[in-house]
């Protein structure tokens, strides 16, 4: 079960180690998701909070770009609910022991622990990814092979969920991993909007690769975007891939190689995540009528949007209506 900050008091602890040649871009993912404040959600209070900590007063990031002085030292990790440990460029090099023992006395009282990029590196070197799956750069991904044999390796996606330990792969992938986070946490409604104000893609699930081939256009123009807006507004009615494909005039042969190369996955995939998403935002909303959500979202039947969503979220229409459906009470949106 996702370990979000819904059922606890005040906002969930985010604590984000900064250790010596860190990657300040991933620094800066962890901060614009969980630290700024939200006002598009319109809630009373932030639903998580903020740390960043280092092992030493001043610590030089990746390149000496920038010098991080005046946080907490490293006790703060003892008051994380969740971890983030970022990725440096030197990573056959050992962490400080000092490092590696808060992130292990993190992990061992339960916290989530999540890495980005290569802080996957990390994770491992501190003996808590032996035998789990895990994901990080693909550029580094031999050289992790190497160093750490006994960790189940998956080299191509974006992030892997593995309960408690959480892995991104390169730096932009951060940013799929920390929505996904917000929607496990929180739901698809509270997640969409947080990707609105990234301005980035809502939902890019976690097995999709991580490198994307985009070879120059036989034509102008072969952008997605148009036909993607358009499904999405028909997401009810009985769309297939071939009228995916007839929409595009191009052959549904084509259209798969130009969501392979623009988005990295299948168009049949494309439009069954979106319809599962679409079904998340309706039962949020307090739809309780599995048949007319499974017909509004495309997924025609109860029973198959009952195995799509356990499929996509690991919980049951009930399960997932209790975590984020309206409390007793509140107004049903139409």
């Amino acid at each position: 079960m996702p370990q979000g900050s819904s059922q606890q008091a005040g906002p969930h602890r985010v604590t984000v180690i900064v250790d010596e040649g860190t990657n300040p871009f991933e620094v800066g993912v962890a901060t614009e998701l969980f630290g700024l404040p939200r006002p598009e959600l319109g809630l009373p209070a932030p639903l998580y909070e903020v740390t960043l900590c280092t092992p030493a007063p001043e610590v030089r990031m990746n390149h000496g770009f920038f010098a991080l002085t005046g946080v907490p030292g490293l006790e703060a990790v003892d008051e994380a609910d969740t971890l983030v440990v970022p990725g440096r460029p030197d990573n056959v090099v050992p962490r400080a022991p000092a490092v590696l023992d808060a992130i292990r006395r993190t992990h061992a009282r339960g916290a989530r622990v999540v890495s980005f990029c290569t802080g996957s590196f990390a994770l491992a070197e501190a003996g808590l990814l032996d035998g789990r799956r895990a994901t990080t750069h693909w550029r580094w991904a031999e050289a992790f092979r190497e160093l750490h044999p006994k960790v189940r390796l998956e080299p191509d996606v974006l992030f892997v969920d593995e309960g408690d330990l959480l892995t991104a792969a390169g730096s932009a992938a951060a940013l799929d991993l920390g929505l996904y986070i917000w929607r496990q946490d929180h739901g698809a409604e509270i997640a969409n909007a947080v990707s609105r104000r990234l301005v980035f893609a809502a939902h890019r699930d976690g097995g999709q690769k991580q490198f994307v081939e985009r070879p120059l256009p036989e034509i102008p123009d072969e952008s997605l975007g148009p036909l993607l807006a358009w499904a999405q507004e028909r997401l009810g009615e009985p769309l297939t891939v071939a009228d995916l494909a007839a929409r595009a005039t191009v052959s549904p042969a084509t259209l798969h190689r130009r969501f392979r190369a623009q988005l990295g996955t299948t168009p049949l995939a494309w439009l069954t995540g979106e319809r599962v998403a679409l079904a998340c935002r309706l039962i949020e909303r307090g739809e309780e009528r599995l048949d007319v959500v499974a017909a509004r979202c495309g997924l025609g039947t109860a029973a198959n949007l009952r195995a799509r969503l356990r499929r996509e979220t690991g919980l049951s229409p009930s399960a997932y209506r209790r975590r984020f459906g309206p409390a007793a009470g509140e107004p049903v949106m139409a």
